[in-house]
């Protein structure tokens, strides 16, 4: 699927990450890693540890989605955020979606999730992500966009949305 194949909100882009991207992408990364900084170390080996998580993440996806869809996504021609999607052959997999600090809780997250929902109703395939246990508002905003728990395990949630289900709440 191509990145102007999912339907996003008038004011937002979608396009693939480019070589240019990787320090946009690292930062916002970081801005996710919140639970790391409270470890009780120098900020020197909390930002070193952020780093190698990335990564390690980047390396994972790679390895087991190796036709994902990286993305960045753009309000006006400025980066705030990026999802990476694997369409599999059953479904269609969240990897990451990640918005810069200043601009969650906006919804943009949800614009995109919902462009995701009629691409996985479109074609009749589940959309599945994985999100942690202790994420209440991510976990609050998907329920909203009637995505399910499927599976509890110690440390994450798969949520799935179905397609027939409404969305547009």
């Amino acid at each position: 699927m191509q990145p102007n194949a999912i339907p996003v909100p008038d004011d937002l882009n979608l396009r693939p990450v480019r070589p240019d991207d990787s320090d946009f992408l690292e930062a916002l990364y970081s801005s996710t890693r919140d639970d790391l900084r409270q470890i009780n170390a120098e900020n020197g080996f909390i930002e070193e540890l952020i780093r190698m998580q990335h990564a390690l993440q980047m390396q994972g996806n790679e390895a087991h989605y190796p036709n994902a869809l990286q993305l960045v996504v753009e309000k006006l021609g400025e980066r705030i955020g990026r999802i990476i999607v694997d369409f599999g052959r059953d479904e269609i997999k969240i990897l990451s979606i990640a918005f810069m600090s200043a601009e969650r809780g906006k919804g943009y997250g949800s614009g995109i999730l919902r462009g995701l929902q009629r691409a996985a109703s479109d074609m009749r395939t589940p959309l599945v992500l994985d999100v942690m246990r202790d994420n209440l508002k991510a976990k609050q905003l998907y329920q909203r966009l009637g995505f399910s728990v499927e599976h509890r395990g110690p440390i994450e949630e798969r949520m799935v949305w179905r397609p027939g289900t409404d969305f547009l709440r």
